[in-house]
């Protein structure tokens, strides 16, 4: 028993700290919900409510859309993320791969105040993998995170200024977690899933016919992930279960037309990642296995950006920002070897009608080298990590 506690203790104590990695925002959460957006570097999420998109980063902007509208989007989101020892030697090749992350949202109006919305998103995920006979393989192999989030929300239009949303998100998650226990035991993998409600509220205040404010808050989600650790031994495997809270955000965000031709926009964003303490592993009768320590922080993400009309058909956006990881240099491991990171981003829209709208975003994210001292599992690694990210999106809209 005590060999089969320590195998599994080993093996799960990373299950949820796979979800960090080269995720393309703070920890493993998913900003990328917009092309739109993708290319002001999502400056403004909360104020800007041009498109469908709204639903997810304020619900409160629905009341600027007319009708209906559907805004269907698809993100090509690629991390990198190479290991170099202490030494010079790299080893474990590009952990990162090119995932493909689909979000799409629909609006009505159900009267002149009332607006009704749904979107369907992933706000978490990850994918990455090294390997197979990296030297940290006993650490790390094979890491994949996928959430499914399903939000119907209201907007309501309370006086000429100010407009109140929100919406319920029911959401999904399942992962699986890979690596080498050596000897008999071999690849141990770990696969769990849950489902959980959570909620997110909004507000958007117009100062002028040129200004606007938005502030958005999305809610924490509380699972309890069940699951079971699959090996070449048959009494090693069994079932697990580990609870997780995955944070809460709050936007402020500010919008202004400068002209005739230009929009200017910015945003803070806080995302309260100290809500992940720990990682408590229990097996199938409620005894405590393994009981990690995270350590993560609250962070911080800024942003600025800028669009430009062409005219009535074409338009330019670009974006700066700035998002803190939530892991700092001494609790990082194999399974989070990113860092703060720069984003730089640029994008456009084309519109061939009055109807419908295409737009096109790209960012890519410039992370610090990280370095990295991770004692256990044996071997250690010793070393640095280099890391960035690419993501292109491509949107189309449609109002009828």
């Amino acid at each position: 028993m005590k060999f089969k506690q320590t195998m599994v203790s080993l093996s799960v104590a990373g299950a949820l700290l796979v979800m960090s990695g080269s995720a393309a925002a703070s920890g493993f959460a998913l900003i990328e919900q917009s092309a739109s957006g993708m290319g002001n570097a999502f400056a403004g999420g909360a104020a800007i409510a041009d498109d469908a998109s709204t639903v997810f980063f304020n619900p409160a902007g629905m009341s600027r859309l007319s009708g209906k509208q559907i805004a269907i989007t698809a993100h090509a989101i690629t991390p990198s993320a190479k290991y170099t020892s202490a030494a010079g030697v790299p080893s474990g090749g590009d952990a990162g791969g090119t995932a493909i992350v689909p979000n799409g949202y629909f609006v009505m109006e159900v009267n002149p105040a009332l607006r009704f919305g749904l979107g369907v998103n992933a706000p978490f995920g990850l994918q990455t993998e090294y390997d197979a006979n990296w030297v940290g393989k006993q650490q790390a192999i094979k890491s994949k995170l996928e959430t499914v989030n399903v939000n119907p929300s209201l907007s309501y239009q309370v006086n000429d200024k100010l407009s109140i949303g929100g919406g319920l998100d029911y959401q999904h998650i399942k992962g699986e977690l890979s690596q080498d226990q050596g000897g008999a035991i071999g690849v141990a993998v770990i696969n769990g899933s849950d489902s959980t409600w959570g909620y997110n509220l909004g507000a958007l205040y117009q100062v002028d016919s040129t200004t606007r404010i938005g502030v958005a808050y999305r809610s924490t989600m509380s699972y309890t992930l069940s699951g079971s650790v699959a090996t070449s031994l048959p009494f090693a495997n069994g079932p697990v279960s580990l609870n997780i809270k995955l944070p809460d955000s709050l936007s402020i965000s500010g919008f202004h037309q400068y002209s005739d031709k230009w929009d200017v926009m910015a945003d803070v964003t806080f995302t309260g990642w100290s809500s992940f303490k720990q990682v408590k592993i229990v097996d199938g009768t409620g005894v405590t296995i393994s009981n990690t320590p995270e350590n993560w922080k609250d962070t911080v993400r800024v942003a600025v950006g800028a669009t430009y009309h062409y005219n009535q058909h074409w338009l330019a956006r670009a974006g700066l920002a700035y998002d803190q990881a939530p892991v700092s240099d001494e609790f990082r491991t194999a399974r989070i070897p990113d860092n703060s990171r720069t984003w730089l981003s640029f994008g456009g829209q084309y519109k061939p009608s009055v109807t419908s709208a295409i737009d096109v975003g790209y960012s890519h994210l410039f992370l610090r080298d990280s370095s990295i001292n991770s004692p256990t599992p044996a071997p250690a690694l010793v070393g640095t990590y280099k890391n960035a990210v690419d993501i292109l999106s491509v949107q189309y809209t449609y109002s009828f």
